[in-house]
């Protein structure tokens, strides 16, 4: 260990280590750097000579130039003319070098509104990997048409222009927003123009943007209970004051909502498919709901995911389509169509949101990438979007009546089976007072991923069922998935009950 008595500090840490991958210089920067900031070298202290400190070292006298200059150029050190370096830094951290930073004890203090913005997320803990039988809300990535999706992407690549190598437009990529247009016209009958179309970062965006820009920090909005609580948590961020609502088999009902909240200022629905009981809000409801946000100038986010995957009749339009007084926000995601990481998703915006909501997109993340989007935009003109829904549409319904099958002969006159008619999951109603979070628990013991449903609702005595999703499960292996769940759920149950489970909605 080397130890300088001469001229200058007294320095019996440094320790080089010339089998190291770190160069020289930087192992005695960090070394200098830690007892500065520590207070083993105090401040004015002066240090050896580059020469003498080299010659004891035996490095080069350029690998401490080297050194030094770095921290003079930091401020941790300062050079006298004909007198040498001094430490430079008034301030250190402790009196022990911390090899690491240690962590606190306490917890960091958010603001109130990082706290609204973190509590009670329902799914935190829960292994959401798409190769756990029935996870909800994922598709099937295996079926996902990948080589098209790569000679695509090649194909972009290729032909790469400065416009696509640029910051892109915070409206999103114009030939996208045109393919788009037509495909929600097409498919889901929404009443649109290229224009009214931005490009988000996932519906999560719009749920971000919406109360961002059209509402004020403690206005009421209406939704659904049970509801979608990414969106909930979203607005409650935004400093919104939510007023559940109770869904039946009509949807949100409106009549209720309205005499609950008549000066709420926004409306958050999932009308065609509601999350999570799929039921569909019927069209007088619509209309009745369409009314209200004219006469009080408010607005209805109409968030439409999950709409393509209908399996008893034909999928219900939008009910932007109704909207003659351009008081609807429409929001759609490709997550589930075709694979989450995307991060793609669309709004429909009245003409006159739309510049503000553009720039409004931009501020916060300059709108997402373009090349994916450029892709994407590929992928929907040469018709392979609506193909690929087409199959999957297909496919998924007969993963489902697996699923129900499954479910009705491994836990029948346990739990009642409720296939909605609308997305991407069944629900397992349990027995009254059971606990459904516990039975999540059980089931992700036995390698089974599904969501508990009382969470995603406000009434106390919301009744207990799982979500269990079946896109991602093949048919062939239903039969053993169910399986493993009855061996989660049926210590919880007990034996077969002739009274029925809790009634669906």
């Amino acid at each position: 260990m080397p130890k300088f008595k001469g001229e200058g500090a007294f320095l019996p840490f440094l320790e080089l280590d010339r089998t190291a991958s770190e160069p020289l210089a930087r192992q005695l920067d960090r070394h200098l750097r830690a007892a500065i900031l520590t207070g083993r070298l105090a401040v004015g202290q002066r240090l050896p000579a580059t020469r003498a400190l080299s010659k004891e070292l035996g490095v080069s006298r350029s690998t401490v130039v080297t050194a030094f200059a770095q921290l003079a150029e930091e401020g941790y050190l300062e050079s006298r003319v004909g007198s040498g370096s001094y430490v430079a830094l008034a301030r250190a951290l402790s009196v022990n070098e911390p090899h690491r930073a240690e962590p606190s004890n306490s917890a960091p203090q958010l603001s109130r509104r990082g706290q609204t913005a973190v509590a009670g997320y329902p799914l935190g803990g829960i292994d959401a990997s798409p190769n756990r039988p029935f996870t909800p809300n994922i598709p099937d990535f295996d079926l996902f048409p990948q080589r098209t999706w790569n000679r695509l992407t090649n194909r972009v690549q290729r032909s790469l222009t400065q416009q696509l190598m640029n910051y892109g437009d915070a409206a999103g990529f114009r030939p996208l927003r045109r393919a788009a247009a037509r495909y929600l016209s097409d498919s889901r009958g929404v009443a649109c123009e290229a224009e009214q179309v931005i490009v988000t970062s996932g519906t999560q965006r719009a749920f971000n943007l919406v109360p961002m820009l059209l509402l004020e920090a403690g206005d009421r909005v209406i939704v659904e209970d049970p509801g979608g609580q990414t969106a909930h948590q979203a607005l409650r961020a935004q400093g919104c004051r939510l007023v559940p609502v109770p869904v039946d088999r009509s949807g949100l009902q409106v009549r209720r909502a309205v005499a609950a909240a008549p000066d709420a200022r926004l409306a958050y629905v999932t009308p065609s498919c509601q999350y999570p009981l799929g039921v569909t809000l019927s069209v007088s409801r619509r209309l009745e709901l369409l009314d209200w946000a004219t006469e009080r100038n408010a607005w209805i986010l109409e968030d439409d995911e999950d709409s393509e995957f209908r399996f008893i009749g034909r999928p219900v339009p939008a009910m932007q389509g109704l909207d003659r007084a351009g008081r609807v926000v429409y929001a759609w995601s490709f997550s589930e169509v075709l694979f989450p990481a995307l991060r793609l998703g669309l709004l429909v915006l009245p003409p006159g949101l739309v510049e503000p909501f553009a720039f409004a997109n931009g501020v916060l993340d300059r709108g997402p990438p373009t090349l994916p989007q450029a892709v994407l935009c590929e992928f929907i003109n040469d018709g392979y979007l609506a193909s690929h829904v087409r199959r999957m549409r297909a496919i998924y319904a007969a993963r489902r009546h697996a699923l129900v099958a499954a479910l009705e002969a491994e836990l029948g006159g346990l739990v009642q089976v409720d296939p909605v008619a609308s997305g991407l999951r069944v629900i397992l109603r349990l027995p009254p007072g059971c606990d459904d979070r516990a039975a999540v628990r059980a089931a992700a013991a036995q390698g089974i991923t599904c969501f508990a449903l009382s969470p995603y609702g406000q009434a106390p005595d919301q009744a207990p069922g799982l979500l269990l999703g079946f896109a991602g499960t093949p048919e062939s292996q239903m039969a053993a998935g169910v399986r493993q769940l009855a061996a989660a759920l049926v210590p919880l149950i007990g034996k077969k009950r002739d009274a029925p489970c809790a009634a669906g909605v």
